[in-house]
């Protein structure tokens, strides 16, 4: 159930990153890694300047769309189409 759990927050965070940012789509399979990845980076670069976001459900997904953010704009930066 856990790993559904985590799915589920990597999906609306890596889709909630993905409405703020105006990029090129990933689809859902893309939100999904994406928000996962993103929520260790988020997790990882807001703990080390020392800000929380909350807990429960709530503060992981705006902690993984934080991350996605991020992870995005490289992924633009990386890839960008001319």
């Amino acid at each position: 159930m856990d790993i559904l759990v985590i799915l589920l927050i990597g999906a609306l965070a890596g889709w909630l990153g993905s409405m703020i940012f105006k990029g090129s789509g990933l689809g859902l399979l893309g939100n999904i890694v994406v928000g996962i990845v993103g929520s260790f980076v988020g997790y990882w670069l807001l703990g080390k300047i020392g800000v929380d976001l909350g807990t429960g459900w709530v503060g992981s997904i705006l902690t993984g769309a934080f991350g996605a953010l991020i992870i995005l704009f490289v992924i633009n930066l990386l890839f960008r189409r001319r």
